[in-house]
């Protein structure tokens, strides 16, 4: 796919099959040793404090205004995933379509084990299920849209942040060009109807979640990103691939084009 490849045939090794189960089962010995960290590392997550959530959102969904306890849908935990949609952006992130694709074969499965996924933009709803149509997508997507919820779970950023340099992203302050940003933030709801923070990821900790690179990590290329600007640059909304398409290596992130002034003028920036 993209234009800087490599050769793998001329750069593997070829061996006999003795060679090659010997290779392979201590690269297994490495794999062993990742799945046990993995599982060290899911358990300290699951330790993690908790934080009451005090604000109450409200958020614009298909059955209209819901709070933040509403989207539980009766189950105890609730994952959401922060999708870069802007209030004025004519379609969704490329990327954070690629996550998305990933989403309704998981909902049922994930229902089963008490857990909700919603995807939350702070996009008008309108704008919203749009694009969702668009990319026929079937999962729950509601609209923060006039409320701080972005905001705080540190996923859009105002002008003044903007124009000061740096933005507080993946728990540091770093430069961000776009103004909205991927995440995913995990909430719990006990008996008594409170709702607590419990978890949020940025960044590159949103990797497990695409199943495509999972596959393309066990392929000869892997990922095949090296030499691109832009890790991602190759990935494009699922009805806009073509063949034979290539990618320009210096190509950096572009955030999805804007329609201008719009009716959403009105929130804050």
């Amino acid at each position: 796919m993209a234009t800087a490849v490599t050769n793998k045939r001329e750069n593997s090794k070829v061996t006999s099959p003795a060679q090659w189960l010997a290779a392979r089962k201590a690269l297994l010995a490495k794999e062993k040793e990742f799945t046990r960290l993995r599982d060290e590392v899911s358990r300290q997550r699951r330790e993690l404090p908790w934080e009451r959530v005090e604000k109450k959102y409200v958020f614009d969904g298909p059955n209209g205004e819901e709070k933040l306890g509403d989207l539980f849908d009766g189950r105890s935990q609730l994952i959401v995933y922060h999708f870069m949609l802007g209030p004025d952006w004519v379609e969704g992130c490329q990327s954070c379509s690629l996550l998305a694709d990933h989403f309704d074969g998981s909902v049922p499965h994930l229902n089963a084990r008490d857990v909700t996924l919603v995807v939350v933009s702070r996009a008008p709803l309108a704008q919203i299920e749009s694009f969702k149509k668009r990319m026929g997508w079937n999962f729950k997507w509601v609209s923060s849209y006039g409320t701080d919820f972005n905001y705080d779970y540190h996923v859009s950023f105002t002008k003044e942040e903007k124009a000061n340099g740096d933005v507080n992203y993946n728990y540091t302050m770093q430069n961000f060009p776009p103004d909205e940003a991927p995440g995913a933030s995990v909430f719990y709801k006990d008996e008594a109807g409170e709702v607590f923070h419990t978890y949020s990821t940025y960044g590159r900790g949103l990797d497990i979640l695409i199943g495509a690179y999972n596959f393309l990590d066990m392929a000869p290329k892997g990922r095949d990103e090296e030499g691109l600007a832009f890790s991602m640059g190759w990935v494009r909304h699922h009805d806009k691939y073509e063949k034979g398409q290539t990618v320009d290596p210096k190509k950096t992130y572009e955030q999805p084009k804007s329609v201008g002034d719009s009716c959403c003028s009105g929130e804050r920036h």
